[in-house]
C-alpha cells in the first residue's frame, strides 16, 4: 500500500478473540494504540512490553510510527494480538528481519483459545456431578 510520499505497511494481528490493525510507517518512533500512549492503554508494564517486544527485537523502536486498532477480548489477548501485527509489519517492510522475529517467537500465532461451554454440563469440561443413589 502506497501513500503519498511514503510506505504503509497494514497488516492484522490475531490472539483469542482479539484483533490488532497495525499500519506502520518509516518514522520518529511515535506509537499509538487505539488513540492512546501503549503505556496508558496497556495500563501494566507486562502488557505493554509484549506488545511491542518485536521493535525491541529488531531494534527498530525510534525508526517507525505505528498505530494499532484494538479490538475484542482484553488486554492479555489485544497485547498479543498487537505484538503478531507489528512482527508481520515488520517482516512486509524488510524480509531480513524474519529470521530474528522468528527466532524470539514473534512471528507464530498462539492458536490457544477459548474452548466452547457444551450443553448438558455447566461449562466446556466439567460434568454435573454424579448421584449413583
Amino acid at each position: 500500500m502506497a501513500t503519498t510520499a511514503e510506505q504503509t505497511y497494514v497488516t492484522v494481528g490475531r490472539r483469542k478473540t482479539a484483533t490488532a490493525r497495525v499500519r506502520l510507517t518509516r518514522g520518529t518512533g511515535k506509537i499509538e494504540v487505539n488513540g492512546q500512549e501503549p503505556e496508558a492503554y496497556f495500563k501494566t508494564e507486562d502488557f505493554t512490553r509484549a506488545a511491542l517486544s518485536p521493535l525491541k527485537t529488531v531494534e527498530m523502536a525510534d525508526q517507525v510510527d505505528i498505530k494499532v486498532k484494538a479490538e475484542g477480548g482484553g488486554l492479555n489477548g489485544q497485547a498479543g494480538a498487537v505484538r503478531l501485527g507489528i512482527a508481520r509489519a515488520l517482516e512486509k517492510m524488510n524480509g531480513d528481519l524474519r529470521e530474528a522475529l522468528k527466532k524470539d517467537g514473534h512471528m507464530t500465532r498462539d492458536p490457544r483459545s477459548r474452548e466452547r461451554k457444551k450443553s448438558g454440563q455447566p461449562g466446556a469440561r466439567k460434568r454435573f456431578q454424579f448421584s449413583k443413589r
